[in-house]
């Protein structure tokens, strides 16, 4: 216990167990691709791409508040003013996330049984739907214990989990049936969740009563939660919309699979990106948020600016990376059913950097509360997202390249904004 302690205290470590995390969830998604492409037809293929997309807004439909979670329950960690937490809140918010996964599979039934999603293999979209629904409450088990300092303590039960996921999965290419694949999948990922659920039970002091009181919890949640959850639902939505909606606007621009497969690489990349990313600042956020609710301006522009650096630093590695073995890892990742060319792997490298700056901001300013901020500089990046396919259409015969053109584009004005807006919050921290 006591190695755990000083694993918890050092930055470096708990990076590292951050980023090895990373590493697995990164191989298992890559994984996921290179697996169901060779296993499924490709016009089953293009409907799972479809299905990941809706896995994607499910999972992004708790609307932040998991983030409004770890922001209350941490100022009430450290003891900051204004404290107004009570313990059942929690039950309450795991409930209603399990009550969106119940809808959500409910939604996805009635999809697969009228044709909208077609599928020969009903049962299998619905079991990897429900595995990548589940990342809800690990979503919310994880920020409890951040918040309650047990940040390495959750890296170790995660990646377990997610050695044993990666092993079910290759599996498959060894003859093992894939629906059975992803069936044990999602019997490891809810024995793992049962295991941290217990931990974070203990570490935060609760008692049976506190999960079951969903009045009482309900209640406080409609009191205490409206005003940020009304800013970080919409800063979600528009979020979520501004990544994820390319994909079904693309579907119905062209039945052409190249600009389908050309923005789910992109959207593989700066996903990779964005949570090595989230790893380097979350291992940072312990001191970030003790030295912003202190007021301690110095250590908190210290600790933004490592931040960043650490930051551009991975972008710049993946552009290396991409350069060399963009155009062989488009191929190895799609079967060699398209291509990509220098031009697009530019592109994609140009949005990555200024991806890199979105996340810092969009990270650090998440846990600090500041959503209705948030919110307003997400509004032209949602913009920029959705007129990007129409936009495009323009020009027929060149239309996947300059989708690319134009998302790109989009993300470096989004960056630029959040720059600014970073900087202007290391100026105004304390005064």
């Amino acid at each position: 216990m006591s190695l755990l302690i000083r694993a918890e205290g050092s930055a470096r470590l708990l990076a590292a167990v951050k980023l090895a995390n990373v590493a697995l969830v990164l191989i298992w998604g890559f994984a996921v691709t290179y697996v169901f492409v060779r296993v499924l037809p490709l016009d089953e293929f293009r409907a799972f791409l479809l299905l990941v997309a809706f896995g994607n807004f499910t999972v992004s439909a708790e609307f932040g508040v998991t983030t409004i979670v770890y922001a209350r329950l941490r100022r009430h960690w450290l003891g900051g003013e204004g404290d107004d937490y009570r313990p059942e809140e929690l039950g309450f918010i795991l409930a209603l996330l399990l009550a969106l996964i119940g809808v959500a599979a409910l939604l996805l039934v009635a999809a697969l049984a009228l044709g909208w999603l077609p599928t020969m293999m009903p049962m299998l979209f619905l079991l990897f739907f429900l595995s990548a629904c589940f990342n809800l409450p690990a979503l919310l088990i994880k920020r409890m214990l951040a918040a309650s300092d047990a940040n390495f303590r959750w890296e170790l039960i995660d990646c377990a989990r997610r050695i044993a996921t990666i092993l079910l999965l290759v599996g498959v290419l060894r003859g093992l049936d894939v629906t059975l694949s992803v069936a044990l999948q999602l019997s490891v990922t809810l024995i793992a969740l049962a295991f941290a659920l217990r931990l974070a039970h203990r570490r935060l002091n609760m008692k049976a009563g506190h999960w079951l009181g969903l009045r009482v919890g309900g209640g406080h949640v409609r009191a205490r939660y409206v005003r940020d959850l009304s800013a970080s639902v919409a800063f979600t939505l528009s979020e979520v919309a501004a990544y994820n909606a390319p994909y079904f606007l693309i579907a119905l621009a062209t039945r052409e699979a190249r600009p389908l497969l050309l923005f789910d690489f992109l959207f593989k990349m700066s996903r990779a990106l964005s949570m090595t990313v989230r790893a380097l600042v979350e291992a940072a956020l312990p001191r970030a948020t003790r030295a912003f609710h202190a007021g301690d301006a110095v250590r908190f522009r210290q600790i933004v600016g490592r931040a960043l650096a650490g930051a551009a630093m991975m972008a710049f590695a993946a552009a290396v990376g991409l350069a060399f073995i963009g155009r062989w890892l488009f191929a190895q990742l799609f079967d060699g059913k398209a291509a990509i060319g220098a031009g697009e792997i530019a592109l994609v490298a140009l949005g990555l950097g200024a991806l890199a700056i979105m996340c810092v901001s969009v990270y650090i300013q998440s846990a600090l509360g500041r959503f209705r901020h948030l919110l307003w500089r997400s509004l032209p990046f949602l913009a920029g997202s959705l007129a990007s396919v129409p936009l495009a259409a323009l020009w027929v015969s060149r239309f996947d390249h300059m989708f690319l053109a134009l998302y790109t584009l989009t993300l470096l004005g989004a960056g630029a904004i959040h720059a600014h807006s970073l900087r202007a919050l290391t100026r105004t921290i304390g005064r």
